[in-house]
């Protein structure tokens, strides 16, 4: 059975260690190795979700690729034999969970994107009838399709929650010009994958990007459409008016709210069984987008 990779130690300069990924500098471009481990209101848990990191960067790869006439993106390539000597060295572990991508002026924005309604947009969307600023019509249910997705910024915080921005705050953080871009941008990408993955069966209720500039282009960076930047539901069980289920590591989440942690570290052990149920929906959801 496949073990759970929670730590990559490298020769290479490190730039920043996340809850997911680790972040390298290898001759001027930049190292992702995206780890097994798993986070959980905002405390990384002591077991990871084995081989989650290759379903997040397979994924990622997957998309890149499908989506690149819609948008330029910052992936060079996957492939171990083409990396730095000191990846090639460790490709026994890195194989299959790492990308050298171009290095970029990261945009600090989270490009959040909402073609249905649900999670925090369904709870703002309760107490004020709208979601970061975009009004939305009276009567919508919880997980309804919106008449057309939007656009719901977020800050890009280092440390805790990302907060909502309206559009207006978009303009002040990054101009009006990159502020329209980012929304169209996101918007074009967020049409296109939902478009294709009804074809397989899945709806794309949410996602979030984050962009890059190089040379005055915005740029698809860091990951994209996975079940971690993403919220995907069956649509063979899709009815709105409910919660939905999602293919991520909700039930990770779920167990966690019931055994009476109070979500402050150290956390509590989570299940073999839990962990692996978890596993299974993310390989399920890589396998029916990809085939």
């Amino acid at each position: 059975m496949e073990r759970a990779v929670l730590k990559v130690d490298l020769p290479l300069r490190k730039r920043a260690s996340g809850k997911v990924r680790e972040v390298f500098e290898a001759d001027g471009r930049i190292l992702l190795v995206a780890t097994d481990r798993v986070s959980a209101f905002d405390v990384i848990l002591n077991q990871g979700i084995a081989g989650r990191g290759k379903v997040l960067t397979q994924l990622s790869e997957f998309w890149f690729r499908k989506l690149e006439k819609v948008s330029p993106h910052h992936l060079v390539t996957t492939d171990i034999e083409k990396m730095p000597e000191a990846v090639r060295r460790n490709a026994e572990t890195l194989r299959g969970r790492t990308m050298l991508v171009r290095a970029l002026d990261i945009v600090p924005i989270e490009c959040v994107v909402r073609g249905y309604l649900a999670g925090s947009g369904w709870k703002e969307y309760r107490q004020a009838g709208s979601v970061c600023g975009v009004q939305l019509p009276k009567g919508l249910v919880e997980s309804a399709k919106l008449p057309a997705p939007i656009f719901t910024p977020t800050t890009k915080a280092k440390e805790g929650h990302d907060l909502p921005l309206t559009y207006a705050q978009v303009e002040e953080k990054v101009g009006a010009h990159t502020a329209s871009s980012l929304r169209d941008l996101s918007l074009a990408i967020y049409r296109a994958g939902a478009a294709y993955a009804e074809t397989r069966g899945i709806l794309l209720a949410d996602t979030k990007f984050e962009f890059g500039l190089a040379d005055g282009r915005l740029v698809l960076a860091d990951e994209a459409l996975t079940p971690d930047s993403s919220r995907y539901w069956d649509a063979k069980t899709y009815a709105p008016g409910r919660p939905q289920d999602s293919f991520d590591k909700q039930i990770v989440r779920d167990w966690l709210e019931q055994s009476g942690w109070d979500k402050t570290p150290p956390p509590p052990d989570v299940p073999a069984d839990v962990l692996e149920k978890a596993g299974r929906r993310y390989r399920e959801i890589m396998e029916r987008l990809t085939g």
